[in-house]
C-alpha cells in the first residue's frame, strides 16, 4: 500500500504560482510512476502531467504545457508539481497518483495505470 498526501494548494491571482507537493508513506516510492489529475466542478477528471519512477521522462497535457512542472525526490518520497501562470482554468482539486512504472521509463495518462490516490488539494485562481 502506498498513502499520497497533497498539499500546497491554495487561492491564487491569475498569472501567479503554486507549488503542490504529494508526499508518500508506504511501499517503496521510487518503484512508482507518479501522476498529477485534475477535477473542475462538473466536469470529469483529466490528466495533467505524469513522472517516470526515474524522473527521465515527463509527459504534460497541452493545456499546461509550457506552464507546470512535474518533478520527483525519491530520497523524500514526494513528488512536486510546480504550477505558473496560472489561469482561472486551472481552477480545480488535484490529486497525485502512483502507478505502473515499466523499466522503459514509459509514462501513461490514463487513470487505470495508477494504483493509489491521494485525496486532492484546492486550487483555485481568480481573474
Amino acid at each position: 500500500q502506498v498513502q499520497l498526501v497533497e498539499s500546497g494548494g491554495g487561492l491564487v491571482q491569475a498569472g501567479g504560482s503554486l507549488r503542490l507537493s504529494c508526499a508518500a508513506s508506504g511501499r517503496t516510492f521510487s518503484s512508482y510512476n507518479m501522476g498529477w489529475f485534475r477535477q473542475a466542478p462538473g466536469k470529469v477528471r483529466e490528466f495533467v502531467t505524469a513522472i517516470s519512477w526515474s524522473g527521465a521522462s515527463t509527459i504534460y497535457a497541452d493545456s499546461v504545457k509550457g506552464r507546470f512542472t512535474i518533478s520527483r525526490d525519491n530520497a523524500k518520497n514526494t513528488a512536486y508539481l510546480q504550477a505558473n501562470s496560472l489561469k482561472p482554468e486551472d481552477t480545480a482539486v488535484y490529486y497525485c497518483a502512483a502507478g505502473a512504472a515499466p523499466y522503459s521509463g514509459t509514462v501513461y495518462v490514463h487513470e487505470h495505470r495508477y494504483y493509489y490516490w491521494g485525496q486532492g488539494t484546492q486550487v483555485t485562481v481568480s481573474s
